[in-house]
């Protein structure tokens, strides 16, 4: 499975989890190809027994089939804490009434990623916010639990997100901060479009790593129309999603100040990001979904 296109075409199997068990799969099957090879996208349901400790959890039928001594591992024994924190607001349902939204979008990259998480043996939590932290789960690795984030995604993903729905990013993200308690990597999907002064939500960004969480950010964009305003040289009336607000013009007015000011709230958004340490990546919804998963493989093999 290379993009999203692939997954308008499993879309007729309504299940999110073997939709992003069909993405996860084709994209091990790259990396061996790839100069990503050497990444471990699998882990052992057991480790080696280490001297000293209890023998109760040994399992002697692979000691007998191997003469070495290993102990299934447990749910505590997690590797990494992982949550993904989802930006819903109606901005976020850009391209409007379309698959390759940037909401569709973040969707299924979270459930590649949770089920990537669950084969490496990592806790998984979800967030959504948007007016307000509408969702805010246990971090956990369990089977029942990473199906009951795929519900909650396969829930968001079908339910009809109402318009001029706004959301205030810096204060929520500053909220999401203090509720994760232990130490993380925290993986955001967000547009990041506000009408806050921008500085407001670097402080925010900035708390999460000050919690000394590993931060990856995101940035969805449906970058020919949103970033290069790629639009025919005819009028058009844009409505702002969260707002309502209509205006009508020729795309060719204004296009050269537009990309000027789009790519001048990027860059600084970048520059703040590199300051703090929170890895940035630009997520166009037309693009490959190696573009979400490698990101965090990087940034795990950095963690281990």
């Amino acid at each position: 499975m290379k993009n999203i296109r692939d997954i308008d075409e499993l879309k007729q199997f309504k299940n999110l989890e073997f939709l992003a068990k069909q993405v996860v799969e084709g994209f091990v099957t790259g990396l061996h190809k790839s100069p990503f090879h050497g990444f471990s996208v699998e882990f052992s349901e057991h480790r080696l027994y280490n001297t000293g400790e209890s023998v109760k959890n040994i399992d002697w039928k692979l000691y007998g089939k191997t003469d070495k001594l290993f102990v299934k591992r447990y749910e505590e024994e997690t590797n990494l804490r992982c949550r993904i924190i989802i930006d819903t607001s109606s901005s976020m349902l850009f391209p409007y009434k379309n698959t390759n939204s940037k909401l569709a979008f973040s969707i299924f990259c979270a459930a590649s990623l949770i089920h990537l998480f669950r084969k490496q043996r990592d806790a998984a939590g979800l967030t959504f916010f948007s007016e307000n932290i509408d969702l805010h789960t246990q971090t956990k690795m369990s089977t029942s639990h990473s199906r009951m984030l795929f519900q909650y995604l396969n829930q968001l993903l079908t339910k009809r997100t109402e318009l001029n729905r706004k959301t205030n990013p810096s204060k929520l993200l500053h909220l999401i901060s203090e509720k994760i308690h232990k130490r993380s990597l925290v993986i955001i999907f967000s547009d990041m479009f506000s009408s806050e002064e921008p500085e407001k939500l670097f402080s925010a960004l900035q708390h999460l790593k000050h919690n000394k969480h590993e931060v990856i950010l995101f940035h969805v964009t449906d970058k020919a129309h949103e970033l290069d305003f790629q639009y025919n040289n005819r009028p058009y009336k844009f409505i702002d999603m969260e707002t309502g607000e209509s205006i009508k013009l020729n795309p060719n007015e204004i296009r050269n100040s537009y990309i000027f000011s789009s790519k001048g709230y990027v860059n600084k958004l970048k520059l703040k990001c590199g300051q703090y340490k929170i890895d940035f990546v630009e997520a166009d919804v037309n693009s490959d979904f190696k573009e979400v998963l490698i990101p965090y493989l990087i940034k795990r093999s950095k963690l281990h």
